[in-house]
């Protein structure tokens, strides 16, 4: 299961975080997030793949930024059409389409996007962009009969290892953590991360 722990800044928590065996490292470029990063971290990951994460973004902007931080993957949380997603794909650059999920699951959406993304990134729909550190109902997800992979995202927390342990789908690939693993914005708790990454990877 990959493992992704998103909006850090900080670059001795960084280096902290990855020492722990995450898989892949968010970083936000949405000006209004608490955790967005505006300079360049004296530590970069070295091992974890960096995903840079946009709202709505121009592509030169995404490009410069991914030059800058030597991203391996974009994350798209905005109105980008699939047009946009395959024309930063072509780049070289894996992409991850966020969509949101309410209780119940929009194939039509999803379908859109099928084949102009890498991966999805289910996430709690919201009035606003970006997380939101809120549950949606992953029984949903069991209307999705795509063949893109995905990762579980939206408030998952601590308490869930049981159950994201129980969740299965065979498109699931991982799950993003964030805000509920934090001691302020863009600040992760290791303890935290690394009881809950052990007790997800006991099997």
């Amino acid at each position: 299961m990959i493992v992704k722990v998103c909006g850090m800044r900080d670059a001795e928590n960084i280096r902290e975080v990855e020492a722990l065996g995450v898989d892949w490292m968010g970083f936000v470029f949405h000006r209004t997030s608490p955790r967005f990063v505006g300079e360049l971290p004296d530590y970069l990951p070295q091992r974890a793949k960096r995903v840079g994460v946009f709202v709505d973004e121009t592509e030169e902007q995404i490009m410069e930024t991914v030059q800058l931080f030597r991203l391996d993957m974009v994350q798209l949380h905005g109105h980008e059409t699939p047009d946009f997603c395959n024309r930063i794909r072509s780049k070289g650059l894996k992409v991850i389409k966020a969509i949101n999920v309410q209780n119940t699951f929009s194939t039509e959406e999803v379908s859109f996007y099928e084949r102009a993304c890498d991966y999805f990134l289910f996430d709690t729909k919201t009035l606003l962009p970006g997380g939101s550190g809120q549950k949606f109902d992953w029984s949903s997800l069991s209307a999705y009969r795509g063949t893109t992979p995905f990762l579980l995202s939206g408030g998952i927390s601590p308490d869930d290892a049981d159950r994201v342990e129980a969740f299965v789908h065979e498109r699931c690939i991982g799950i993003d953590l964030n805000s509920r693993f934090e001691t302020s914005p863009a600040c992760k708790d290791t303890h935290l991360l690394q009881s809950f990454i052990d007790k997800i990877k006991r099997k």
